[in-house]
């Protein structure tokens, strides 16, 4: 951390009540505290210390500052434990239960990047409904779980939330992939491929017709987003995914996510949740975890809403 030493030195002269006390217990030498204590007062424009006969006292700047020295050196101190834990992460194994358009997409690059980097560790991944993703998390078959409309169970702990939006996903010869937005109306002058009825999706987009005031049945009905995603690869259909569902597809040129003008699809959260008991220490787990965040944060524009961050 840059100035760490000297964050360091103001903590202990404070703490110490002078410079001369500060400087016997950091075996250093009073004037050179004394000279970066006075460059950063010239620094600010004002005084950080009130200097008494026998002590120094805080300024109300001094307060702010020490407090803001504080908690960075806390946090300096927080990331300098993780990564003596990251540099541990030889082997062991993980275990990721999600959804089956997850699982097939965006967690393919992650998982690769991770193996390159810490080669001993096993990861498996399984897909799964949500119902399956959560007897996974709490059967102790899987540390994380990724999953849309993850129900609240005191079991399991939320450890991020991505809201999405969903959009017409088609290929990049397709007439609507040069169109964005698209009405929902433009849709139906194609053939739709549609999640089925067991699938979170297939509500989203049959309530967004409704609420549009249009006319809706699609030409296909899948309980597979492979399934779904290659009807829109061959023109043979438009279909509805998030772009998260999407994202390497896109990354490929194999897709185009096209995003749906209005507000008559409702949005839905990705969540991504671990057992409350059992995974909190293992650092393998907890870097992946922070992996997926990232890479997820990244590819949706909306803000990811961090409830427990990872330990």
């Amino acid at each position: 951390m840059l100035h760490a030493r000297m964050l360091r030195y103001l903590d202990e002269v404070v703490r110490a009540g002078s410079i001369r006390q500060a400087a016997e217990r950091l075996h250093v030498s009073a004037s050179s505290i004394n000279r970066q204590i006075i460059a950063l007062e010239e620094e600010m424009g004002t005084p950080i210390f009130h200097r008494l006969p026998r002590k120094l006292r805080l300024t109300a700047a001094g307060e702010l500052l020490i407090a803001h020295i504080r908690d960075t050196l806390k946090q300096y101190d927080r990331l300098q434990t993780r990564l003596e834990e990251l540099k541990g992460v030889r082997g062991g194994q993980i275990r990721i239960a999600a959804m089956h358009g997850i699982a097939g997409g965006v967690l393919r690059p992650i998982i690769a990047n991770f193996r390159r980097d810490h080669p001993g560790v096993l990861v498996t991944l399984s897909a799964h409904v949500v119902d399956g993703i959560v007897e996974a998390l709490l059967s102790g078959e899987a540390d994380l779980g990724l999953a849309y409309r993850l129900p609240d169970n005191p079991n399991l702990i939320a450890t991020a939330v991505f809201p999405t939006r969903m959009g017409a996903v088609v290929s990049p010869s397709h007439p609507l992939a040069l169109r964005s937005p698209v009405r929902l109306s433009d849709c139906l002058d194609y053939p739709i491929v549609l999640a089925d009825e067991s699938m979170t999706i297939h509500r989203l987009i049959t309530d967004g017709f409704a609420r549009a005031g249009l006319d809706f049945k699609p030409d296909f009905l899948s309980n597979s987003v492979e399934f779904m995603k290659a009807m829109a690869r061959s023109r043979e259909a438009v279909t509805f995914l998030s772009r998260i569902d999407v994202a390497e597809d896109q990354r490929e040129g194999a897709l185009v996510f096209v995003p749906i003008q209005g507000h008559y699809i409702r949005r839905q959260e990705l969540t991504m949740a671990r057992p409350a008991r059992g995974t909190a220490t293992d650092p393998a787990i907890s870097l992946i975890e922070e992996e997926i965040i990232t890479a997820l944060r990244l590819i949706e524009d909306e803000t990811v809403v961090t409830t427990e961050p990872p330990m």
